[in-house]
């Protein structure tokens, strides 16, 4: 999933993108239609975030009494250890506030926490009886300080920086927390992410299935190519393609069967003309069908099937068996994959073919109409076949 805004985002390691409201409602939404209980007496534990910035803090912080949540934790980033460093100011919210220091604002990160107490003495409880302290060090979730944090938790939700979800998923199902967190279609081949996939740890959220979101970014960040903006206050947006809710929560959805069609009318009747009168193609170096569209699985095939990754979409654990990653070669070795050769490869040079593949290859490749390797593949069946 190409994505032009997120790779110049990495590159110049900026990456700190601020969640839509709305986009935090729908989701928490289709749990809460789930299981109304899904927070009640939890620990949530929002790091990476800044109530000042983010929304998920004032989110939690609104119906804290509503969801019935026992207690709400936020932690910020330190300034001075992210690339915003240059252009941040303390707000009147610190600079009024009698333990502000000058130096720890840039320097230390911020903790927050809500419990049920009307400090205020407003007569409910929200963000205004928010109490918060400097953290000893800058915020890093990585750090002892916030490693307690999470132990302490029963849900971590938060929009990691993209950069560091390989780093950040572990972290929190080591501890064996429930999850609700943001990140990139594509995680879900990584090492890290797939297994717990497989293993039914971890999927995909309801509420973001195709297209891509908007999240407001820092005024230090560079607003290149389409799917920018600024607003009438001078906030920055950019539009992020391929993202996803990655998740441990249930909901209803991924309980729903995928309603499919068998071979023979997905080869008469299919939209796709890649299938329509066609039929599916078979791998030069597998014994598995390719599945171009999620849509065009064949409700009646006994076999292995190679299908997009946005299957995951609606991945029902009930209705398919995943096999494996076919981007993983480890992976693709265990369940038979064969390696390409050299016969394969001097016809994949001979018709135009410059990606990098070798003879050893196990990547998953097709010859029809030509010799190519497939896009993202994982490797399912239906469950009950062999």
């Amino acid at each position: 999933m190409a994505n032009s805004n997120l790779t110049s985002a990495k590159k110049a390691k900026k990456d700190e993108f601020y969640t839509q409201w709305v986009d935090i409602e729908r989701e928490v939404n289709a749990y809460l239609e789930y299981d109304p209980d899904v927070f009640q007496g939890k620990v949530i534990l929002l790091p990476c975030d800044d109530p000042e910035w983010s929304n998920f803090t004032k989110f939690f912080a609104l119906h804290f009494i509503e969801y019935g949540i026992r207690k709400l934790i936020s932690t910020s980033y330190a300034p001075n250890s992210n690339d915003n460093g240059a252009y941040y100011a303390p707000t009147l919210f610190e600079t009024t506030d009698p333990q502000y220091d000058a130096v720890k604002t840039r320097a230390n990160g911020r903790l927050f926490t809500l419990e049920n107490k009307d400090i205020s003495d407003d007569g409910v409880v929200n963000i205004e009886d928010l109490q918060w302290r400097y953290l000893q060090g800058d915020g890093d979730f990585r750090s002892h300080e916030l490693t307690s944090l999470r132990d302490e938790s029963d849900i971590v939700i938060t929009n990691p920086p993209f950069s560091l979800f390989r780093q950040f998923l572990p972290w929190v199902i080591e501890a064996d927390k429930k999850l609700l967190i943001i990140g990139n279609m594509n995680a879900v081949t990584y090492k890290e992410v797939f297994p717990l996939i497989q293993g039914n740890r971890l999927w995909l959220g309801p509420s973001i299935t195709s297209g891509d979101r908007e999240f407001r970014v820092p005024d230090s960040y560079p607003l290149e190519g389409a799917g920018t903006r600024i607003d009438s206050d001078g906030n920055r947006f950019i539009r992020i393609k391929g993202v996803r809710w990655f998740t441990n929560l249930e909901h209803g959805r991924r309980h729903e069967p995928l309603q499919l069609m068998t071979e023979a009318d997905n080869i008469k009747f299919s939209k796709h003309k890649e299938v329509r009168g066609v039929g599916y193609e078979t791998y030069h170096n597998y014994d598995a069908i390719d599945v171009p569209f999620a849509d065009a699985i064949p409700s009646d095939y006994e076999g292995i099937m190679g299908v997009p990754i946005t299957l995951l979409d609606r991945y029902n654990p009930d209705q398919f068996q995943i096999v494996a990653n076919g981007d993983d070669m480890d992976m693709t070795r265990e369940v038979g994959v064969r390696q390409l050769g050299e016969e394969f490869i001097r016809i994949y040079r001979e018709q135009g073919g410059t990606g990098h593949l070798s003879p050893g290859m196990r990547m998953l490749c097709l010859t029809r109409p030509r010799h190519r390797s497939a896009y993202k593949r994982i490797l399912v069946r239906h469950r009950g076949t062999q």
